[in-house]
């Protein structure tokens, strides 16, 4: 019998610099850690129907790497771009080439932040955005991802 992940849909979920150190960071992103956030993703995955690949990478490369990669493995992506959201065409362009919804999120609200973190390269290209819901809004991202991507009768 196959495996049932193998006919859900996959959602990968890419976090960008410095993301492996929250819970530690300054404390607008909260007491929550990445690996805490990737469980309660893994846990509502299971409710929803889809599969989720997390990966997290300080490096530019990496993340262009893996958005290529969804190209034809994966449903959905969402993406929280971190310190590349105003600084990366080059990672935009690897997301705005995709067939499926990609969802931008951010831990913060950026436009309530300092002036150069309101620009977004990815916010005209994505199919939604998350934004000010803490670590919360990886879930509401996966949710919508869900929503987009789960066959309904």
């Amino acid at each position: 019998m196959a495996d049932s992940s193998s006919i859900r849909p996959r959602i990968l979920v890419l976090n960008g610099p410095n993301l492996n150190y929250l819970g530690r960071r300054e404390p607008i992103y909260g007491t929550v850690t990445l690996d805490e956030v990737e469980a309660s993703m893994h846990e509502a995955a299971e409710r929803l129907g889809v599969t989720v690949d997390f990966r997290q990478s300080n490096s530019e490369g990496v993340l262009i790497d893996a958005a290529q990669e969804a190209m034809d493995n994966f449903e959905a992506v969402i993406l929280n771009p971190a310190g590349f959201t105003s600084t990366s065409i080059a990672l935009r362009d690897s997301m705005s080439m995709l067939p499926v919804p990609v969802i931008e999120i951010h831990i913060t609200n950026i436009h309530a932040r300092e002036t150069w973190r309101h620009m977004s390269y990815f916010s005209t290209m994505a199919t939604a955005i998350v934004m000010g819901a803490g670590t919360h809004g990886y879930v509401l991202a996966l949710e919508h991802a869900a929503y987009l991507t789960v066959p309904r009768p």
